[in-house]
Order: C-alpha cells, then structure tokens, then sequence
C-alpha cells in the first residue's frame, strides 16, 4: 500500500495557474485525459481509472473528507482487461458514476501538481505529495504549505471531497 498528503482546490483561472507551474522547478510530466468509473463499496472509495498516459489501473482508496491537506491511503492495481473487469465490478457493487476529466501534471520535487478540467464542474488544482515514509509526511506537509502561498489559494476555495461527490450533489 501507498500513501500520499494531498490538497484539492477550486482554481478561478486555469491557465494563470499553469503560468505560475510553469515558474517552478519541475518537470511537466503530460497531458492526461482520464475516465474514473467509481463503484459502491461501503467504506472507501474504489475507482477504475482509465489513463491516456499511464495505462489503466483498479484504485482503492480511503481518505477522509476534510478541507486542507490529508493523508490518502492507495493501491495501484493494473488492469489489462478494462471492459471485462469493468462489468464484474459493476455486477458486484454497481456504478456509483463516471468521472471525466483533462489533467496536465507538473513535477515540483516530490509534489505532483494536478491542473484539472473536470468535466461538469469546472477547473481545480490538485497537490500530490508523495510520500514513501511515515518520517517524510512533516517535511511533504510543509511543501504542499508552500505551494498553497505560492498558487494564492485560500481556505475557501479546498474541496473536501472527490470530484465524484461533487458531481452527485
């Protein structure tokens, strides 16, 4: 299992935030266009992610919904048979939604920087910090503090939730 600190926020003006991802030290590591199709587990979330540039992947996850910063729990699975694997688990749990989206991403050390095009709901920035020990959450915490100051995103604009809850409101 892995883990990460991540933050989700409404973003007023995508390509403004693309300009200051641009001013970073990073790499720009693509262009994504992904399909989450969630299905209805009792606790935590599971999603089948269909990845232009990655490749397709079975995700569990738990996170909870809170605003600001927060530990994300994951496995990475891949799948090789989306539409076969797609039917069982939809047969088995059901199709809570499908999620659409445009993500471009940007490497700031080991920050991943999500700028996010949702279809339905609109634009949002996303911090990924990828954490591989429990003695690296403080330093990752920190980072993501920074980029929260340096994008200008206050605490109105953090989304405690996934874009699928979004959507179902």
């Amino acid at each position: 299992m892995s883990f990460n600190i991540e933050l989700k926020a409404r973003c007023s003006n995508l390509d403004q935030f693309e300009q200051k991802a641009l001013q970073l030290a990073h790499t720009f590591d693509g262009l994504d266009k992904q399909t989450d199709t969630f299905f209805t587990v009792p606790k935590g979330r599971l999603k089948l992610r269909e990845s232009s540039l990655y490749g397709n992947f079975l995700i569990p996850y738990l996170r909870p919904d809170e605003r600001g910063p927060k530990r994300s729990d994951y496995s990475l699975l891949p799948v090789s048979e989306v539409a076969s694997t797609k039917y069982l688990l939809d047969k088995m749990f059901g199709i809570l939604l499908v999620v659409q989206k445009v993500r471009k991403i940007y490497l700031f050390e080991n920050v991943r920087i999500h700028l996010d095009r949702v279809k339905e709901l609109g634009e949002f920035i996303e911090f990924e910090a990828v954490v591989e020990k429990e003695t690296e959450i403080s330093d990752s915490q920190t980072k993501l503090d920074t980029l929260i100051r340096y994008f200008g995103i206050t605490k109105s604009e953090f989304i405690d939730r996934a874009y699928v809850d979004l959507l179902q409101k």
